[in-house]
């Protein structure tokens, strides 16, 4: 099978704190292969029952600080402020349709727009719920923000970052962030949590060579 046969697939959520320490490192990794093409899919960390206040999820305030300590990543003095007052709705099918309404006007800068939606939550503390929040990552991106607006609350880009979340499931992920190469059927998996592009890179030479 040769190299044109492979992809990667990015498994993500927009309020995951690993998937904001890992970014780094992927983005490093991304750039050494733009012969592999990336399909970044929302995993829906916090839907359903575990759609709740920041507050209640107790771990959060120590798993940040060991994402700082392992992968260098800051925690903005706004997003503290969420934190402690512990009221903000963590709500990742929200945040996948916001997703979506940016991925689909530059699916080729899908990492990038991913990693503008972190950085406005974890950096700035703003809600990826709200609408303005799109509109300024749009305008950061070049993108045309008023239709980015509209498209945050078109029915078809629920169903696209729905259908994220279906892939995600058949795809038997259940931890973010995950790293995969396609090679035809076949995922294999390249890594995620604290892995450093070095390492990514190790592992993909060993998967095909």
């Amino acid at each position: 099978m040769n190299n044109k046969e492979l992809a990667l697939i990015y498994v993500w959520d927009a309020y995951c704190g690993w998937c904001y320490g890992f970014s780094k490192s992927l983005k490093v990794f991304h750039e050494k292969h733009p012969e592999l093409p990336l399909t970044v899919l929302s995993g829906g960390l916090f839907v359903g029952e575990r759609k709740q206040p920041i507050g209640s999820y107790t771990h959060i305030p120590e798993a940040n600080k060991r994402i700082s300590q392992l992968t260098g990543a800051e925690f903005g003095a706004s997003y503290q402020s969420l934190l402690k007052e512990g009221t903000f709705i963590l709500d990742s099918e929200a945040a996948a349709i916001g997703f979506s309404a940016l991925r689909s006007f530059a699916p080729e800068r899908s990492l990038n727009l991913a990693s503008s939606m972190q950085r406005a939550f974890y950096y700035e503390g703003k809600s990826l719920s709200d609408p303005t929040t799109y509109r300024e990552i749009a305008i950061a991106h070049n993108l045309d923000p008023e239709a980015v607006v509209a498209r945050f609350a078109d029915v078809a880009t629920i169903k696209d970052a729905q259908a994220d979340f279906m892939k995600v499931q058949q795809l038997g992920i259940h931890s973010y962030p995950t790293l995969l190469l396609q090679r035809g059927n076949e995922y294999i998996g390249l890594g995620g949590g604290i892995m450093t592009a070095e390492k990514m890179e190790d592992r993909l030479n060993r998967v095909i060579s």
